[in-house]
Order: structure tokens, then sequence, then C-alpha cells
């Protein structure tokens, strides 16, 4: 356990967040200041809406029995940021790549100053007991800097002065980030097999009715917006896929609470099912257009 939060899982989150870092130029940023509205209407469901979903669906859930440090465990899921996979999917599904990684690396930074009081604020709402999960702000809000902002920024500078470099291992990168993701969970779940198939029924319909409707609210919203295809299926994907990878490392490193992950490891789950089913939807659609035209 000590290796694993101590040392593997916070090296394994850094190279991610590199990983991420080596595939953004300026140009990505310019690209929310050209096209600002999907940019922010991504942005807002990710902060606002889907932190208020997380906060009434794990209330709701404790009063029918979902203990709190479940709920917790959900409203850490939910102010996280996107994760590399949303950007990954994002690409495969033909959506606005430009649009999905900005929206990760933006949130992502901007979560150093967001995760920890929204989460200090969960654990006040839901846990009044330090001795069950005791929260630092400080030592939340260096973790999360040098976990993701810094190594964010080290991919950038890396790309900047080794621009061709950059482009030939990037996605070599993105390729081992997703095992190294896939493996974390893989570990997660070994680790606390016995806790999860104990918990897996009382955990599971919160955070799959907090995925469901996070996606459902993300599509409905850029619809309604009457934004592209491409755009609607980054915003999909970046609220509907947040970074569980940070939400374990949270859980396990810094808060020491094997508890609190279990949402995130029975969301790694259900989070690629949706992504899947999404997929197929547009990939079914987008046939049956191209049959009309």
């Amino acid at each position: 356990m000590n290796i694993l939060a101590q040392v593997l899982l916070p090296l394994i989150l850094a190279f991610m967040m590199f990983s991420m870092g080596i595939d953004l130029t300026i140009k990505d940023f310019k690209n929310v200041v050209k096209f600002p509205k999907p940019f922010l209407t991504g942005i807002l469901l990710q902060f606002v809406s889907l932190p208020i979903l997380a906060l009434v669906i794990a209330t709701v859930s404790i009063n029918l029995g979902l203990k709190p440090i479940y709920a917790l465990g959900i409203m850490i899921l939910a102010v996280c940021p996107g994760g590399v996979t949303s950007n990954i999917l994002t690409h495969l599904a033909k959506g606005d790549s430009a649009l999905s990684v900005s929206l990760t690396s933006i949130s992502s930074i901007a979560t150093i100053f967001t995760l920890p009081i929204l989460v200090s604020l969960s654990k006040a709402h839901f846990i009044n007991d330090n001795s069950v999960v005791d929260i630092s702000v400080e030592k939340m809000t260096l973790g999360v800097f040098f976990i993701t902002t810094v190594p964010i920024i080290l991919g950038m500078t890396f790309k900047f002065y080794k621009e061709k470099l950059a482009k030939e291992i990037e996605p070599k990168l993105r390729k081992v980030s997703g095992v190294l993701f896939i493996l974390i969970v893989i570990g997660a779940i070994v680790k606390d097999i016995n806790l999860i198939k104990d918990n897996f029924i009382e955990i599971a319909p919160a955070v799959f009715a907090l995925n469901i409707v996070t996606m459902l609210l993300s599509y409905l919203t850029a619809s309604t917006l009457e934004f592209p295809k491409k755009q609607i299926t980054a915003i999909v994907y970046e609220c509907g896929l947040q970074n569980s990878t940070l939400t374990i490392f949270i859980g396990l490193t810094l808060l020491k609470n094997d508890a609190v992950v279990l949402p995130a490891v029975v969301y790694s789950i259900s989070m690629y099912l949706l992504a899947f089913a999404y997929y197929k939807l547009v990939s079914v659609k987008t046939s049956k257009e191209l049959l009309v035209s």
C-alpha cells in the first residue's frame, strides 16, 4: 500500500500529466480565445454543474443508505478535472481534440485552487470526524500542484525546445498513459477487492447516476447551444470522463483512506462503458446521416 500510494501512484500520475503537456502548444490556448463559447460552456459544466449534481446525488444517496465516506469520494471525483482519457477518446470519436485538450489542461491547472477548497467543504459537510479523514488544504494544494501543474509545464517546455522529438514520442506517451491508467485501476481493485465486493451495490447506483446525468446534461446543453458535433463530443467526454487517477491519488496518498477511493474505482468502470455507448450512438447517427445525404 505504501509503495503504491507514496511512490508509484504519484510518479504515474505525473507521467500522465507530462504526456498531456507535451501535446500542448500556445495554439491550443489561442483556440480558447478564438472559440470562447464552447470552452466556457465546458468549464461551467465541469466546475459548476458537475459539483452541484454530485452534491445532490450524494445527499440523496446518503438518505438511501450510502455511507458518508463514499459521498465524500463522489464529491472528490466530481471536483477533479477531466483526464488524459477524455482527450484520447475524443480523438478516437473524431471530436474536437483542440477543445478537449484545452479544457483538460486549463481545468487541471485551475483545480490547484478549486479542488482543495471544495474537497475541504465537502468533507465538512459529510464527515465531521477528523479521525476518519483529516484534510489539509495546504498539503492538498501543494500535492495537486506538483503532481499535475508542474508536469504539464515541463511537458510544454520540452515540446517548445524539442518540438520534433516531442511530436515523435507523443503518440507513444499517450498509449503508455492509457495502459498505466488501466494498471492503476486494476491495482486499486486488487488491493481493495473485498471492500469493493462488499460495497459495490451500495456505491454503483450513485456513481453511475452521476456519470449518466453529467454526460446527458453536457450533451443537451451543447446541442441546445447548436455547437458543431465535434465540439459536442469533446464537451461530453470532458465532463463525463473525470480524472479518476487524480481522485485515487488524493484518497490514497494525501488522505490515506482506502474507502474514499472506491467511488473512483467504480467510476473508472462506468465511464468506459458509457463512453463506448456514446461513441457507438454517435457512429450510428453519423452513418445514418451519410446515407440520407
